[in-house]
């Protein structure tokens, strides 16, 4: 059974050797312990052992103890240590064993351990067992602390986000980072041995060089691969992200704490240096092999570019009169442009190695090696130039053909289009499809100008055709490519000014038509507005009045209401004559106009049968108020004024007529009868007037008393 004051055989095993995280990274994955990069109040580093659910081994425990506290510098140990040992997810025991575990692995460096433990699990167990008594034994004293209340401790930005600190950690980054740096140190040690051995023997004569620099001597690894990381984990150490992910905060003691950095610098400098001695010693021995096999390969391409390659594009001249054609003519050309892609990839090799020879070589090699360049350059700059000039001749071709026969396929729809005789179903559709013909038209438009501008473009390139033509007379070829060209664009002109043509005559028959539809719906809407006049005369023209001179303003009102239908009338009669005319003009018939004419007929008819018995309703309510009002307004001291009592009689009459006629509806020639408002809202009409002719009744009464009364006395 393990016991915390020993440790177990394996452990030493594995301490003992020269510990990498390659060997124990299954152990350094579970993140038995970390240092974070934090600080306690002393600048010493925190290390931190979050104990789980899981039961931890204590073997993998003290291994992962042992690397982390060979990382940091001596001057960085000597700070001391502060641990916190998590155990709110642990049991009592564990992190016991833990803590005095840390006796025998860290004793000297540990200056302070924090418990961070749950807020009431152990509350009684920790009464057996006080750390605080132990502290003279243990070398290090230790704190049993809430989570929360690490701050009296550790500043928060020292602390995990585990703990509620601001600090930002990364395991898996910093182990991979980790491996990085001993990988690249494990490889830089062994690479710097390859190279020493290689240029050492480098140094000894010619023959013995010669073989020393043999592909078999090559270095195990690529020395520009060891480089490049070596300058990227530098640049990262240099940057205070060892330890932390991007963006977060980092591992904090770079000031000597860690041998890291120094130790990447130093490496970097032996191989640089060494790597440099290598370059040169191979450059020497490739310079010596290269300047012969320059030669023959130069006069190789310079004699198949002046000879098969020059004359593959001697032949090939015509553009085609099609899509179709065109496209074969560049297929055969990027056959050509094969064949010289091969020849050119080794123009640009023996470029590089001219180059790098003209850099590194002796003075007698000079002038041959920049004789053989200009050649080579001069006859494959002319090639390609030739090459290049024929694809985008070929390319011009092609597109101004795909542009004819764009447009041509647009002149066809167009024309199918003219061809087929109009006959919409309302004015929406042929607005609709006047906006398709306009904008096909315009398409036209779009379409025969890019025709012109890709044919102007084809021309000119061919009238320079004729630069590179090696004494060949290419008059007679040029000249089919331009008419032919010239032909394409006169007959699209004239195809398309037929079809203006055509748009012109279809485009005033569809304004006439849309006039037309609009005439007809204007109509209907006219038939529309005129029954909606009638129903608000019917259902709410009700009113008579309640006085004379109210009375007297409905009927001014009802008078302007009535010009109003009278101009909706008339104007519904103006656009029928009109869809009339138009009709006339289109040669067609009038779909809408025929049922429009009786329908605007009836309701007019409907509506001045309805506006006269209002008419005739409000002029009687007039005379009967008029009348009620005179004589209920004359003093009862002057009987006189009403010796003639006919009329009461006649009053009376007035408001039965009134009341009589209230009951009857409105009758229309076709037999329907309508009647104005609700039975309550007559009702309420009829019970205002009947009170007035109480009143009138009431002051016949009384005008009456006094004649009884005189034969009496």
């Amino acid at each position: 059974m393990w016991s915390p004051y020993i440790i177990h055989p394996r452990a030493v095993e594995i301490s003992c050797s020269r510990m990498e995280a390659s060997v124990i990274l299954p152990i350094l994955k579970k993140k038995l312990a970390f240092l974070s990069g934090g600080k306690d109040r002393r600048s010493g580093l925190i290390l931190t052992i979050p104990l789980c659910l899981e039961q931890t081994s204590m073997d993998e425990l003290s291994v992962t103890l042992d690397y982390l506290l060979s990382i940091p510098s001596e001057k960085c140990k000597a700070r001391g240590f502060t641990v916190i040992v998590d155990g709110r997810k642990s049991q009592w025991n564990v992190v016991k064993t833990v803590v005095l575990m840390l006796q025998n692995v860290v004793p000297a460096e540990v200056s302070l351990v924090c418990v961070v433990k749950p807020d009431e699990f152990w509350d009684k167990k920790v009464t057996h067992f006080c750390f605080w008594k132990e502290k003279d034994r243990l070398g290090f004293e230790v704190i049993l602390v809430s989570a929360n209340k690490l701050t009296r401790y550790i500043e928060p930005c020292q602390l995990t986000e585990d703990f509620g600190g601001t600090l930002t950690y990364d395991h898996m980054d910093w182990l991979n980072k980790r491996l990085v740096f001993e990988k690249f140190t494990k490889e830089s040690t062994s690479l710097l041995d390859e190279l020493a051995l290689i240029n050492n023997g480098g140094d000894k004569g010619t023959q013995e060089k010669e073989r020393s620099v043999d592909l078999n001597f090559l270095p195990s690894v690529d020395p520009e691969t060891v480089l490049q990381t070596g300058h990227e984990l530098l640049s990262e150490l240099q940057q205070r992200r060892f330890n932390g992910s991007d963006g977060g905060v980092s591992w904090s003691p770079m000031d000597d704490e860690l041998l890291a950095q120094p130790q990447v610098m130093k490496l970097l400098d032996s191989l640089r240096e060494q790597y440099t001695r290598y370059q040169e010693v191979c450059r020497q021995r490739s310079k010596r092999t290269q300047l012969e096999e320059i030669q023959q390969k130069v006069m190789q391409v310079v004699n198949w570019l002046e000879g098969p390659g020059s004359e593959q594009l001697r032949t090939q001249w015509g553009i085609g009169d099609s899509i179709r054609a065109s496209q074969a003519l560049q297929q055969k050309h990027e056959e050509i442009e094969s064949q010289h892609s091969e020849w050119f990839a080794v123009y640009v090799e023996l470029n590089q190695q001219i180059a790098a020879l003209l850099n590194a070589g002796d003075e007698e090699d000079l002038v041959e090696l920049k004789a053989l360049q200009q050649q080579l350059s001069d006859v494959c700059y002319r090639q390609a130039s030739q090459l290049e000039f024929r694809q985008n001749l070929l390319q011009a071709a092609l597109e101004f053909h795909s542009v004819a026969q764009d447009l041509s396929q647009q002149l066809d729809g167009l024309l199918g289009m003219l061809c087929v005789d109009v006959a919409p179903a309302d004015g929406a559709s042929i607005q609709q499809t006047l906006k398709l013909l306009e904008e096909k038209l315009k398409s036209v438009d779009l379409g025969l100008q890019g025709l012109r501008e890709k044919g102007q473009s084809l021309l000119d390139q061919i009238s320079n055709q004729a630069s590179w033509a090696y004494g060949k007379d290419v008059t007679i070829e040029n000249k089919e490519n331009v008419d032919h060209i010239q032909g394409v664009m006169e007959d699209m002109q004239l195809r398309k000014q037929r079809c203006e043509d055509m748009v012109d005559v279809r485009r005033l028959k569809m304004l006439q038509m849309v006039q037309l539809f609009k005439c007809e719906e204007d109509a209907s809407q006219a038939v529309e507005w005129l029954s909606e006049l009638l129903d608000a005369l019917l259902k709410t023209h009700i009113r008579l009045g309640d006085d004379s001179q109210e009375t007297k303003v409905l009927l001014e009102k009802h008078r302007k209401f009535v010009d109003v239908a009278q101009s909706t009338y008339d104007y519904g009669r103006q656009l029928l004559q009109a869809t009339v005319v138009l009709c006339q003009s289109l040669r067609c018939t009038s779909r809408s106009s025929g049922d429009t004419l009786p329908r605007l007929n009836r309701v007019w008819k409907q509506f001045t049968l309805t506006s006269e018995e209002r008419v005739q309703r409000l002029e009687t309510a007039v005379a009967f108020h008029s009348s009620a009002e005179k004589i209920l307004q004359e003093c009862p001291e002057q009987p006189e004024a009403f010796n003639e009592m006919e009329q009461f009689d006649e009053i009376e009459a007035v408001g039965k007529s009134l009341l009589d006629r209230l009951t009857v509806p409105v009758v229309y020639p076709d037999g329907s009868e309508q009647y104005f408002g609700s039975p309550s809202d007559m009702a309420s009409a009829a019970e205002h007037i009947r009170e007035k002719m109480k009143l009138v009744t009431l002051k016949k009464q009384q005008l009456r008393q006094p004649e009884v009364a005189t034969p009496e006395s």
